[in-house]
């Protein structure tokens, strides 16, 4: 069995995508909990622009989150992870999530980034790397960003408190007394030349 790589995710896994959106909605499913869903062509811009991490083993899907930032990147989320339940029990998803982390941290080091999770595994590997349970009203005030809850099933929940709170705990990591984060050389050069792109 070859060991399970933990990597930034770039076009040639593109080709994940559907297995990927398939894991989610399957589990939001299981779960019986809300997911914001996302589109095929979400989770490629993702892959494109270097804010997604995804876990191989060999060629098979193991795991996938993604980064977005809201409120002129004052903010950013490290969401959708989802670890394929033939790879459960691995402690898959905290290496994505310790990645995912780390490339957020790189690339927007004054950013607060937060989590709205319903996950108690994920509750506590927030609580690990340093984010504090807050409130609703702690988090981006970006409209983008709360339209994305439309596509869950509690969003009545959130519609109902005007949005202070939900089924969902939100978490804060605030950057101002942290360590600097690390990635390999050759994705910190490959972020700088999607960014000159752009």
């Amino acid at each position: 069995m070859e060991e399970i790589q933990v990597m930034v995710a770039d076009p040639s896994h593109e080709k994940y995508v559907d297995t990927i959106l398939k894991t989610i909605e399957d589990a939001a499913k299981v779960r019986g909990t809300g997911i914001a869903k996302r589109t095929h062509e979400y989770l490629t811009t993702k892959m494109r622009e270097a804010k997604a991490v995804i876990a191989l083993d060999g060629e098979k899907f193991a795991g996938f989150s993604y980064i977005e930032t809201w409120g002129n990147k004052e903010y950013v989320t490290t969401s959708g992870l989802i670890v394929h339940p033939d790879y459960r029990g691995r402690g898959i998803s905290k290496r994505i999530k310790n990645v995912t982390f780390t490339l957020a941290r790189i690339r927007w080091p004054h950013a607060k980034i937060f989590s709205l999770t319903s996950g108690a595994a994920v509750m506590t590997m927030n609580s690990q790397l340093g984010y504090k349970p807050v409130t609703f009203a702690d988090l981006t005030d970006d409209e983008a960003f709360w339209r994305g809850c439309e596509g869950c099933i509690n969003k009545d929940v959130l519609h109902r408190t005007n949005r202070k709170y939900c089924i969902c705990t939100a978490m804060l990591f605030d950057p101002e007394d942290q360590l600097p984060a690390k990635l390999p050389k050759e994705v910190i050069e490959r972020i700088k030349n999607i960014d000159k792109r752009k």
